[in-house]
């Protein structure tokens, strides 16, 4: 019986220097599509999945996801008092009651391999999810949890991927996959491989699955691609022994790490908002005409 997915792993501790002067004082994952952060996009994706534990890894200057996750008594009674009831609603219980929220300092920045290996402690010998919050994807069935209902035919890892331009692969994990009964194997992964050296032009994006075989893997590789930690050079590593899955999921993607990539998730979100939407659909028609 394939064990449920209920822990999801949040790197939430780099700088966010592509978005500078923005980001100096606040975390790049609480930069809003509309009003939402993207680090609450992120949350919802991973409870519409079933998680119950949180994994927030930080940094000493990210204070402010803490604070939006956590309960603000008085900000509730001002809401509560002057009957804005559908206000109250959108900041009142973000996390239920029953999720807990964990936030563990990464200290150095050795990579996102590093950051996944931070969580080991309290995640232990389960799977679990990695969320990135750049990668923002809209979808009729969320996209992790239709990562779980793969993980759920065979019980192994499972990385999501989509096609790029070739000419982008440099800026990506690239895999190279076999087609199975059970889904596309994983047969090879390399990190931002130069578009002549790249096996495919199918990307890993910010979705993984992973099973805990992947923590030795993590403390053993030592540091790979830019002095990092690479999650890239583990998962390779786990090829070995295991089955890796590669997931072409169902929805949009954008890339909210880059400046035209948030420009579009912004304007997609708005022209699908319940309240402005038809508003800014008509602002833009104008506007292009």
């Amino acid at each position: 019986m394939v064990t449920p997915v209920r822990a999801a792993v949040f790197p939430v501790a780099g700088r966010g220097t592509r978005f500078l002067p923005a980001t100096k004082a606040i975390p790049k994952e609480m930069l809003p599509i509309v009003d939402k952060p993207l680090i609450q996009f992120a949350v919802e994706e991973a409870l519409a999945a079933g998680v119950t534990k949180l994994v927030f890894i930080v940094s000493a200057t990210k204070a402010a996801i803490r604070d939006h996750f956590e309960q603000d008594a008085e900000l509730e009674e001002v809401l509560s008092n002057t009957g804005k009831k559908a206000l109250l609603q959108s900041v009142k219980n973000i996390v239920p009651e029953d999720v807990s929220c964990v936030y563990i300092d990464q200290g150095a920045p050795l990579g996102l391999g590093h950051a996944v290996l931070c969580a080991r402690s309290v995640i232990g010998n389960e799977p679990f999810f990695v969320h990135l919050a750049d990668d923002l994807i809209l979808a009729e069935t969320p996209c992790l949890s239709q990562m779980a209902e793969e993980h759920a035919r065979h019980g192994q890892s499972v990385v999501a991927v989509e096609q790029v331009e070739r000419e982008d692969t440099s800026s990506y994990g690239i895999v190279a996959v076999k087609d199975s009964d059970d889904g596309q194997r994983m047969t090879e992964i390399i990190e931002k491989p130069a578009p002549q050296d790249a096996p495919s032009d199918l990307a890993v994006v910010g979705r993984y699955l992973l099973m805990p075989d992947i923590w030795d893997n993590l403390e053993s590789i030592g540091q790979g691609a830019g002095g990092e930690i690479q999650l890239t050079d583990a998962i390779a590593m786990l090829l070995q022994d295991r089955d890796v899955y590669a997931y072409s999921f169902s929805g949009i993607r954008y890339d909210c790490g880059s400046k035209l990539g948030y420009l579009k998730a912004m304007v997609a979100s708005g022209l699908v908002d319940g309240d402005i939407g038809e508003s800014f659909r008509g602002y833009l028609a104008d506007s292009v005409s």
